[in-house]
């Protein structure tokens, strides 16, 4: 249960410190003194979104820190879950800075938003006059048949098997339809990788045709120059041979003159030694060149195919061109596994609807067993709270496909006077009837969510006289098991409760304030007695409040 809140810098709240007691706990205040601001602040710490414009003081943080008392409830579960430190009594606080950024910490230790929320949600329920409205959609009366049923668990888990299937189509679709586009390209992409692999490009074999090319094309000069060359080394009368040959004689001769001789006749030997050698891989060169008009029509046919099939698909060369080719070959590899892929899609398809149906049968065989006692006791609660001719009626109807709810839809049919046509629960109930069954809902399925504190902002919209304190002994009796606290505006409800906290605002300093007050026995009775008769009560209106306070 909620044991204490602070709230700073909030709205109009500077600073509010308040204390939350076991039972029944009402909230008293004028129109617009701040009674809503109060559960804004408090949603802050159930995990809400928040932005800076709930400052009061644009160059402060915010902080709202709520004291729970965990005793006996099981959600040590939940903070173990996410590796959180227990404690009896928890403090969750939130800060919203001047510059927009939020932060969340459960006993000090920092944690995400989701991870707030997902564990106060196990703490408190807050009930607002937007939730009446929203009681006529689909799906806050499928949380209310699932709630009783207790098997908001099984949806959570029936959802997130639910996202996957619908997660796992649309993947279908998109390989589907890459496929078709994939066919529709597929000759092509087939016609230019045979055209490659006829072609066979060789890097080797593009740079050997290069050079033998260049060699073909000029084989007269080459062959002049080569021929020279031979003549130079060793063909002409007078030759590099014969006279470096004639040179080693000399220096032989001269060898018993001192070792310099020696030295340069050794040198002028390798000379002698290279240029034969040089002269032997001139003459096989020149051997080679021959003047061959078809087989330079052979290269150059060959050169012109390579390089019309990198200039067809604008490849700088020749490795660029072979990448080309094996992005075609990927393509069609890709394209006929496709097929495969999609079935495997299809199967796995198949076998996630297996397991939605099989948690559909159980979670709609829960919802046909707990609709009839919803409807009784839902009828006993309206039938309580001044509406005898109430009558209510819970729709089922099985649907063919999965939707996020199951495979069910549920509608409320509803209608408060004897005789009339059953219609959809938004189209035919006042405000005040709303509230009434709202009142009726969230009594009945409180105990079954086993919350320990639910929250009612004026829950008496629409209503009055004996109704309302009938309201308010359905909101005494609920808070006989756990802690129930009232936002309310009728004095009937307000002294029920077990504690009476007064709302009020003044101006100080040119600014309106909010504060909170834990009214006495006494104050109480004032503040009952301006309920029933008016800023300055009778002594009627005094001893009306005393006994409506003091009777219960």
């Amino acid at each position: 249960m909620l044991k204490h809140l602070l709230i700073e810098n909030y709205a109009l709240i500077e600073e509010l410190d308040a204390e939350f007691s076991e039972g029944l706990t009402v909230i008293t205040g004028e129109t617009g003194a701040g009674k809503s601001i109060l559960l804004g602040a408090l949603s802050l710490i159930l995990g809400q979104r928040a932005d800076t414009r709930v400052l009061r003081d644009q160059n402060k943080k915010c902080i709202i820190e709520g004291t729970f008392s965990l005793k006996d409830l099981p959600v040590r579960d939940a903070f173990d879950a996410f590796d959180l430190d227990y404690d009896d009594f928890s403090l969750f606080r939130r800060e919203i800075t001047p510059q927009g950024k939020s932060r969340a910490f459960i006993n000090d230790t920092p944690v995400k938003l989701p991870v707030m929320k997902a564990i106060t949600e196990k703490l408190i329920d807050i009930h607002s006059q937007h939730e009446s409205l929203l009681v006529g959609t689909s799906s806050l009366q499928f949380d209310v048949v699932d709630s009783f049923a207790k098997q908001l668990d099984k949806l959570a888990e029936y959802r997130r098997l639910f996202d996957r299937y619908g997660e796992s189509r649309r993947k279908l679709r998109e390989m589907e339809e890459e496929e078709r586009n994939s066919r529709t390209d597929l000759d092509y992409y087939r016609f230019q990788l045979d055209e490659l692999e006829q072609a066979a490009p060789n890097p080797e074999e593009y740079r050997r045709n290069e050079e033998d090319m260049s060699v073909l094309r000029n084989a007269e000069e080459i062959g002049y120059k080569l021929e020279k060359a031979m003549h130079l080394l060793q063909d002409s009368e007078i030759n590099l041979h014969d006279q470096l040959n004639e040179a080693v004689s000399l220096f032989r001769s001269m060898e018993a003159f001192g070792k310099d001789y020696s030295q340069l006749a050794d040198r002028l030997n390798s000379a002698l030694i290279e240029t034969k050698d040089i002269a032997s891989e001139v003459s096989s060169l020149r051997d080679k060149v021959i003047h061959d008009p078809d087989q330079a029509k052979l290269i150059e046919e060959r050169l012109d195919q390579i390089n019309n099939l990198m200039l067809k698909h604008n490849a700088s060369d020749i490795e660029e061109l072979l990448d080309i080719r094996d992005q075609y070959r990927e393509r069609i590899e890709k394209t006929d596994s496709l097929e495969q892929k999609i079935q495997e899609q299809k199967k796995l398809i198949l076998q996630i609807a297996k397991d939605l149906g099989k948690s559909t049968d159980e979670i709609s065989a829960a919802r046909a067993g707990v609709i009839p006692e919803i409807e009784r006791e839902v009828l006993r609660l309206l039938h309580e709270l001044g509406m005898p001719g109430a009558r209510f009626s819970i729709k089922r109807k099985p649907l063919s496909d999965f939707t996020k709810h199951g495979k069910d839809d549920i509608g409320f049919l509803f209608n408060a006077n004897v005789g009339g046509e059953l219609q959809n629960l938004s189209k035919v109930a006042s405000g005040g009837e709303l509230s009434r069954f709202m009142l009726s809902i969230k009594s009945m399925i409180s105990q079954k969510m086993l919350l320990p504190t639910i929250i009612f902002d004026e829950i008496d919209t629409g209503i009055s006289g004996e109704t309302s304190t009938r309201v308010a002994n359905i909101l005494r009796h609920m808070s006989a098991t756990m802690q129930v606290v009232a936002i309310t505006h009728l004095p009937q409800i307000a002294s029920r409760g077990d504690s009476h906290l007064l709302v009020y605002k003044i101006v100080e300093n040119g600014r309106t304030n909010t504060y909170l007050k834990q009214l006495n026995k006494e104050e109480r009775i004032d503040e009952v007695a301006k309920m029933l008769g008016g800023e300055k009560p009778s002594r009627v209106m005094l001893e009306t409040a005393k006994e409506l306070i003091f009777t219960k």
